[in-house]
């Protein structure tokens, strides 16, 4: 969901930075890449340990609990995942959502987007459900995803869409196929496991992995 579906990854920094900035600290776009993907509490400890931040895990999260409700509800839809979220359920292809997102924190992101994020039937909520014991690079939260779908598809057909290396590292853990779209200044190299690299969802062809194509031009 987060900088895939949503733009809430930029929201996420900024939230980042005024917590570390009380501190005089920066959070560099590097500890960004190495956070994301994380379950709230694993990446509420790298933040603590990477930035050498005088705080608790409990009392990071209760400090971004304050930031996230005034900018989630703003947060905005990436481009093409619209018309392909779309495109998946009129043609009967089983969709579905695994975000590391707590519950909570996911009706805030969705707020203004409810009638998009109901047609991904199956959730899956990686901060709020027992069943993912591990976050990403764990492949934990996709094998629990999968399994929520009714024909309880082998890994190899299923196909994770990503924007993270943790992301990417937890799919490809998972034995399943992984479209990454990364943020432009991510050093691609640093996901070989990736099954295709894409600039933009805008540019994602579904007959390459022998889904319907579109039938008009973007």
């Amino acid at each position: 969901m987060d900088g895939l579906i949503l733009n809430t990854e930029d929201l996420y920094t900024i939230g980042f930075q005024k917590i570390a900035s009380i501190y005089g600290k920066e959070f560099t776009f590097d500890l960004k890449c190495r956070i994301m993907g994380q379950q709230t509490r694993e990446f509420a400890a790298s933040i603590i340990n990477g930035l050498d931040l005088p705080l608790t895990v409990d009392e990071f999260v209760k400090e971004t609990r304050f930031i996230y409700e005034e900018l989630f509800p703003q947060s905005k839809i990436m481009p093409g995942v619209e018309r392909l979220i779309r495109h998946l359920r009129d043609n009967g292809v089983p969709i579905g959502l695994a975000t590391s997102s707590s519950k909570e924190t996911y009706d805030l992101k969705v707020k203004n987007h409810s009638g998009l994020f109901d047609m991904l039937k199956f959730k899956t909520w990686g901060s709020s459900d027992p069943l993912v014991k591990r976050g990403k690079p764990y492949p934990d939260i996709f094998l629990v995803a999968a399994d929520k779908f009714p024909d309880k598809p082998a890994p190899e057909k299923v196909l994770v869409f990503e924007d993270s290396i943790n992301g990417v590292k937890a799919a490809h853990s998972a034995g399943m196929q992984v479209v990454m779209i990364p943020d432009p200044r991510l050093d691609r190299s640093l996901a070989p496991e990736a099954t295709l690299i894409l600039n933009s969802m805008v540019d994602f062809r579904p007959e390459l992995f022998g889904l319907p194509p579109y039938t008009q031009p973007k």
